[in-house]
């Protein structure tokens, strides 16, 4: 299998700490996102990925030099203007040597463990165009909403409807098998919309389908469930993943809970972290409180401050002695 992985976009709601890394660069206990994801795919399968890249390029190419990611080969298509997401397949596919191959593509920002094998062969037996799968939500009102009939066709697309309008809660859930034809369907060059246009137009056509999981799956998107999804990783929710990255130094008088500590940061005796992300190189100095916050990479909290309440403080940020941040952005990203 082979597959477009799409991780072009700007990760505006994760700012700060995406205004100088892509979201799929950002680390995720001790390796950077993509990894995580593209290992998911080789599970699976699949040998070759695409990324399609929008977004600072660079932090991609000139961190996988050899070509490989998680196992996987990797290839490159860099957008000159964004495409979208229909878009950014087609472009991808194309500039791989993909385009004339049944293929999977998927969002590059969401952690999931999709049985991407089912979904395969859920595309295949059905006859499909294009198969996607679908997750459950609370809200499904922030996603396109899937209603599907007895056989798994799909009946229709919606995209971020009213909560109260949402005929299912099944969302998509940013995985899907395409075939050769659905890429010939989208125009080159300009931007296309996968969901409020390609998949509307195969839905008419009767020639969509859908897989229905409760798998474990999280949108990374934001700076509530960024965090989530590490500590999911570490409280048993999905992996049991060392919390405290060997390279890190945790004073024995600092406390820790259900906290990521990552590789190079530093907890100060007195420091307390409850249920927080200090990614690498970053300082909680004595006596420091940081609770329900991200901490980006050589952040300095210092002596006495307290950060809490989804704060996100951004990367090589000093917050002063003494402060008391709640539910803020440091820098303001505008």
């Amino acid at each position: 299998m082979k597959a477009v992985v799409l991780v072009g976009g700007f990760g505006t709601r994760l700012r700060p700490l995406t205004l100088t890394t892509p979201k799929q660069m950002l680390p995720v206990i001790d390796r950077p996102m993509i990894e995580h994801v593209v290992g998911w795919l080789g599970s699976a399968g699949v040998t070759d990925a695409v990324l399609a890249l929008g977004y600072r390029p660079e932090a991609f190419t000139t961190h996988y030099t050899d070509g490989l990611c998680a196992g996987v080969r990797l290839h490159y298509a860099v957008e000159d203007h964004p495409l979208d997401t229909a878009g950014a397949i087609r472009f991808a596919a194309h500039e791989a040597g993909f385009a004339g191959e049944r293929l999977l593509a998927i969002n590059g920002d969401v952690l999931t463990d999709l049985d991407l094998t089912g979904l395969w062969d859920l595309h295949q037996e059905s006859g499909a165009e294009a198969t996607i799968a679908l997750t459950p939500v609370d809200d499904p009102s922030r996603y396109g909403v899937v209603p599907t009939d007895d056989e798994n066709r799909v009946l229709g697309f919606i995209e971020k409807p009213p909560a109260d309008e949402a005929p299912t809660n099944w969302i998509n859930a940013g995985s899907y098998v395409f075939e050769p034809s659905v890429l010939e369907g989208i125009p080159a060059d300009i931007p296309v919309s996968v969901e409020r246009e390609t998949f509307p137009a195969l839905a008419r056509r009767r020639s969509l389908y859908a897989l229905r999981s409760d798998a474990y799956w999280v949108d990374t998107g934001t700076p509530l469930t960024y965090l989530k999804a590490q500590l999911d990783m570490v409280d048993g929710t999905r992996d049991s993943l060392p919390p405290v990255h060997p390279g890190a130094v945790v004073d024995d008088e600092a406390y820790v809970y259900r906290s990521v500590i990552m590789d190079g940061a530093i907890i100060r005796s007195g420091a307390r972290v409850e249920n927080s992300v200090v990614s690498p190189s970053a300082v909680i100095e004595q006596n420091a409180v940081v609770r329900d916050s991200i901490i980006g990479s050589g952040a300095l909290v210092q002596n006495g401050a307290v950060v809490a309440d989804y704060s996100v403080i951004g990367s090589d940020v000093s917050v002063t002695p003494g402060a008391e941040l709640g539910g803020v952005r440091l820098p303001d990203p505008g």
